[in-house]
């Protein structure tokens, strides 16, 4: 087994022992349902914000005692999104289904400084408050307020009819913002003076597709976009959830890239977290978290599936904004020390990872053996001799004319001569052979080709391996209640082994039933 086996196999046990920690969420909403949006006070995390489709509610101990502070009048009470102004950290903004709504002292009062001429005007989804202007997302378009709300325009184009989802921008040059939008991602490099659209998408509403420029690429990507961030220790690194995964973006959106969906039961992704570049997710299946190319569930035992928001607060606390309330969990408190055995009670009467990785080996004939043994013959074979062999064919004819004479028999004839064959045999040894040849040469390439052929094999049957622990782990973890999730973590699991039989050329499944029988 080479190195790089051993490095996967035990990055693939580690990224195991520490998925299935047993993470325990803690309920701080104390009754409050149909949580949408979270804002904690980073500077005092006892005191925490949370938004409703009944308005703001504030607690500052840490989630024991919660009262009202912002109810809002209209057919739409639902408080989308909550955020702090970066240069007033007494400064909070609350954009909500009937508009847009500041606080200038930690929610105490509250003023409405936004409110659009109809309902997809007034339902405001996000807003980004920066030192020169105030970007608020609507339902009906991007509203920017260069004098703290007085007054609004409206940006022109896309930006100015469609739903925007998200706005994100970056700390170190706030002159460069992104806006996601129905129809695809715009990006500003000068403070929203000119617009560019990086990542085109089809603009689905109410499963109707609308009509796109005429002049639109064939080969325009086509998920439907739900919520941008940008990673601030790397600008140029923006992820892009959509409804067929997450995707990123290393160049500042010039390139698009699809990350890998292992560990996601619904690639349908609705929101996304950054936490010093750690990359969170939430999607109709639960909470996870992005490592080693891989998505790792946080939310087994979370009790619910409508999931809105997600931040982290100080000391690592991890909230979670849910239809039945806000729920958290420590990361640093995760108890991986009852996981010891996870490997051995979950792959009880399986064949294990060295037996599967073997299989697959053999069954794809990549096996190391198999180039010793090309070395081998090749080295015989420039022992053995070059044999060649000559074969030479001789006639005579004889010519014989008897004449003057009536009594001798058969006079006058033409009489023909014997033939002969010649045989030889030649034997040749080339010694320079016996140090290099150019078989050599060919079997270098084939072992190149045989070994990376090899290390993908493994590197998948890794994946697959270990994947399936998990799901079995998260499946054993979750309530008998949770029967949907429990149909898409076995079906999963079904798969993940088809997978590795036809890997092994169906050693896994009939390794178990030969335990069973």
């Amino acid at each position: 087994m080479n190195i790089r086996i051993v490095i996967l196999f035990w990055i693939c046990i580690l990224t195991v022992k520490t998925a299935q920690a047993e993470i325990s969420w803690q309920e701080v909403s104390k009754g409050i349902s149909n949580v949408k949006t979270v804002l904690i006070n980073k500077a005092n995390p006892k005191v925490i914000y949370i938004g409703t489709d009944k308005g703001v509610f504030v607690s500052q101990d840490n989630g024991n005692t919660w009262r009202n502070i912002l109810s809002v009048r209209g057919a739409n009470r639902t408080i989308n999104y909550l955020t702090y102004s970066l240069f007033d950290p007494r400064a909070i903004y609350a954009a909500t289904g009937s508009g847009l709504f500041y606080s200038s002292n930690q929610g105490q009062s509250w003023n409405k400084i936004f409110k659009g001429r109809d309902s997809y005007q007034s339902d405001c989804n996000y807003l980004a408050p920066m030192s020169d202007a105030i970007y608020l997302g609507t339902k009906s378009g991007l509203y920017v307020s260069k004098d703290k709300g007085r007054n609004w325009h409206k940006e022109q184009g896309k930006l100015g009819s469609d739903q925007i989802y998200n706005i994100t921008y970056s700390l170190r040059d706030p002159r460069c913002i992104y806006v996601a939008s129905l129809s695809g991602v715009f990006r500003t490099e000068n403070s929203g003076n000119t617009w560019e659209r990086i990542y085109v998408a089809k603009a689905i509403e109410n499963s109707q597709v609308r009509d796109e420029e005429e002049d639109r690429d064939e080969d325009d990507l086509s998920s439907k976009i739900r919520y941008i961030v940008l990673d601030q220790n790397k600008p140029n690194n923006i992820y892009l959830a959509t409804a067929d995964g997450v995707y990123v973006s290393n160049d500042r959106g010039l390139s698009w890239q699809a990350l890998s969906s292992y560990g996601l039961l619904s690639k349908s992704t609705q929101f996304l977290f950054l936490n010093d570049s750690e990359l969170y997710s939430l999607n109709k299946s639960g909470v996870f978290v992005y490592k080693d190319k891989q998505w790792e569930e946080l939310s087994v035992s979370l009790p619910s599936t409508n999931l809105n928001f997600l931040t982290t607060g100080p000391g690592n606390d991890l909230y979670v904004a849910t239809d039945k309330g806000l729920f958290k969990t420590n990361l640093v408190q995760i108890n991986i020390e009852k996981q010891g055995g996870v490997i051995a009670v979950y792959t009880k009467g399986e064949p294990g990872i060295n037996s599967v990785q073997n299989a697959a080996i053999k069954y794809a004939e990549v096996d190391a053996e198999k180039i010793k043994r090309w070395r081998r013959q090749a080295a015989k074979k420039a022992i053995l001799p070059q044999i060649s062999v000559g074969m030479d064919r001789n006639s005579t004819d004889l010519w014989h004319w008897e004449s003057g004479s009536s009594t001798k028999a058969d006079d006058d004839c033409l009489r023909r001569g014997k033939d002969t064959v010649d045989w030889d045999i030649s034997l040749s040894w080339d010694l320079s052979r016996l140090i290099w040849s150019d078989d050599q040469t060919s079997i270098d390439v084939r072992s190149r080709l045989t070994a990376q052929l090899r290390g993908d094999i493994l590197d998948e049957v890794n994946k697959l391996y270990f994947e399936r622990i998990r799901l079995k782990v998260e499946l054993d973890n979750l309530a008998i209640e949770d029967r949907n999730k429990r149909f898409e973590k076995n079906l999963r699991i079904e798969e993940l082994t088809a997978s590795l039989d036809a890997l092994t050329g169906g050693y896994f499944s009939k390794q178990i039933k030969e335990v069973k029988n």
